[in-house]
């Protein structure tokens, strides 16, 4: 699942837009994250720079991660 979740521990609720600042998910998504198959998490990640984008915010940082030695 590592894969499988946008969040990049920046983790603030916009009470504008209802959405992480971190990463575009609204609470629900965020809570029932672990219980939704690969696909459906996978189709909700393929909507979020839109979300944050049509809600005004900033892309979400990036998420770097190191897969192995530089």
């Amino acid at each position: 699942m590592a894969n499988d979740t946008p969040c990049n521990a920046v983790c603030f609720i916009d009470p504008r837009t209802d959405l992480c600042a971190g990463c575009g998910r609204t609470l629900p998504e965020i809570a029932m994250w672990h219980r939704l198959e690969s696909s459906e998490r996978l189709a909700i990640m393929a909507t979020l720079p839109q979300r944050m984008a049509t809600a005004g915010m900033p892309p979400a940082p990036s998420r770097n991660r190191k897969t192995g030695p530089s």
